[in-house]
This record gives C-alpha cells, structure tokens and sequence, in this order.
C-alpha cells in the first residue's frame, strides 16, 4: 500500500515538472501568436499579436488614439487661426500669429517625429529583419523575456534599461512606455520629442484658449473691438461677421462664432487639463532621475507591500482576537 503511495505521487511529480518544462520551453516557441497584457493592464483580455514587429507609429493598425489627436490639432488650428485670431486688435493680432504659431509648428513637427521615429534597441536595428515573422511572447506562460540583457524573442543582446514592448513585439532602448496617442513606444531615441510635442501642446492650447476667451467676453463687452479688420468697413452697422480673414473672408453670424468658441473652449479645456498633468508627470521624472516604467514598477512595488502589511495586520488582528475564546474553550 505504502509503494502504491509512493509510486502515484512519484509520477504526479514527474508529470508536473515535464509539463512545467513544456511549458517554459513553449514560452518560445514561434507558434504562438498571442500576448498577454501588462500587469498593469490586468482588466485586458489577451489581444492578437502582429506577426511582424512594428516598425514606427505609422505601422498598421493606426490607433484610434492617435486619428483623434491629428483631428483635434486640425480643428484647433484651423478654428484658431481662421476664426479667432484674426479678431484681435492689430497689435496683438500679429503677436499671436507668431507666438501660437510657432508653438503650433513646433508640435506638429516633434509630434511627427516621434511617431515616426523606431525606437528599437541599436542591436535590434541592426539586424533589420522586420520581414521576418518574430516570435511572440506569452505573457501568461512566462513573466520575463529579457534575462542577462539577452532578449530571445528578438535573438540580441540588449542595453540594461532596454524592455521588449507585447505591442511593438521588438526592444525599446531605454524603455519609458508604449503611447497610444503616438501609437508607438517612447524611449531613449524619441523621448525629448515627445516631451517637446507634449510641452508645446499645453503651452499652445494655453495661449489659444486665453485668445478665445478675450473674444468670447468682448462679443459681449465691446464687439466693436473685435471688427477693426478693414474687411468689416464694408459691414459697417451689420449682423454679419467674418471669418478666415484676411485670406479668404467668408460670412456668416454670430451665433456661429459664440457657438463655436463655447465649443472650442470646452475641448482646449478637456485636452489642456490632462496634458497638463502628463507634462508635470514627466518634470517629476526627469527630477527624480526616472522613466515611466520605472516609477510604475516601484509604485507597484509599493502598493503589493503595503497589501501584504495590511493582510498580516489583519491576520495578526484576527488571531489576537479568537486567543480570549480559545482560553475559555480550553478552560
């Protein structure tokens, strides 16, 4: 009976260590075609992995993140500088082309920049072979993919601060996180400009809201402040109010202009509000020496601690508590 015993749990061990093997040796196999989420991420279900990796953010699919981001800037500039600019008075009128306008440029270029940009790891640029179908990394089978700064799905060795992105399905040189507004990974090689593309954005979303809401308050106050234009002298004493000056002035009504400069304001609010917090997230980090990754990680860290001392407070409470009835039962 006692050999029956044995000989059973003897091969149950050896059954969980082979699959435990199969497993780990699965956790490579080029077959798979499915990543598992961050840990970050945990309410994600398991999503399909390209074949490919990505090479940049113009890599197909586009996110809807970042289609939303180009409309937005579109709407912004050409309602800023069709409609709103041309209504200020002449002094400020040119200041504020200059100004909003070379903040705009400088965002769309550094924006453009760091979506086009491929932010692998040197070693993996240097094989160039994005032709060729990767392995994908199981997330749910394997925690770690890159040990002794030896990356096996991408085959190189790679920099220390170096992560293989599930998105991208390659290494980022010193990884800071994938971003979806530029549908690609942020690290060493177009960190600063995306931190430039953020900055200028909140400086220019600032400038421009501020134009809107002088145009919006002087409609009511004084609208003649807002017609010194020489194309309203023809609209002397009329209802009608021009936009896209002066290039190509087109009519149409008040009510269109306060209307869409409500409208204008609430989205400079809603994007100025988060981008805001984001540019103070990153002075934070580059004050503290830190990626983004890296501050998400020890943040975790710390919240798993935290959870653990709250479980044994816990433990400990409830254990205190049933010593008083456990004396009496024994009494």
């Amino acid at each position: 009976m006692g050999q029956d015993v044995e000989g059973q749990a003897g091969q149950q061990s050896s059954a969980t260590s082979l699959q435990d093997l199969c497993e780990w040796m699965s956790c490579y196999d080029k077959k798979l075609r499915r990543t598992g989420p961050e840990q970050l991420n945990r309410h994600a279900d398991l999503i399909l992995a390209p074949l490919h990796s990505r090479v940049n953010g113009w890599s197909l699919p586009l996110h809807s993140f970042q289609l939303v981001t180009l409309g937005l800037y579109a709407y912004l500039a050409i309602v800023g500088f069709g409609i709103y600019v041309p209504l200020l008075p002449y002094g400020w009128k040119h200041v504020a082309y200059t100004v909003i306008g070379l903040l705009f440029t400088h965002h769309l270029i550094t924006h453009l920049v760091a979506v086009t940009i491929d932010p692998a790891d040197q070693n993996v640029l240097a094989r160039k072979n994005y032709d060729k179908p990767m392995p994908i990394f199981d997330r749910s089978k394997c925690k770690h993919v890159i040990e002794n700064q030896r990356c096996y799905l991408c085959e190189v060795d790679v920099g220390p601060k170096a992560k293989h992105c599930s998105i991208c399905n390659k290494c980022i040189a010193d990884f800071d996180h994938h971003c979806n507004w530029l549908n690609n990974c942020v690290g060493s090689k177009n960190y600063w400009f995306f931190f430039n593309a953020v900055a200028s954005a909140v400086l220019g979303l600032f400038l421009l809201i501020l134009v809107i809401l002088y145009v919006f308050i002087q409609y009511f106050v004084n609208p003649a402040e807002l017609r010194t234009s020489p194309q309203f002298e023809s609209l002397s004493g009329n209802g009608t109010w021009l936009v896209f000056l002066p290039v190509a002035p087109a009519e149409t009504t008040a009510v269109v202009v306060i209307s869409l400069a409500a409208l204008t304001l609430l989205l400079g609010f809603a994007s100025f509000i988060p981008l805001g917090h984001l540019l103070l997230f990153h002075l934070y980090l580059l004050v503290k020496k830190l990626s983004t990754y890296e501050y998400m990680t020890r943040h975790r860290h710390h919240n798993n601690t935290v959870a653990q001392e709250i479980n044994v407070e816990a433990t400990l409470d409830g254990s205190s508590r049933m010593e008083p009835l456990q004396t009496v039962t024994t009494y």
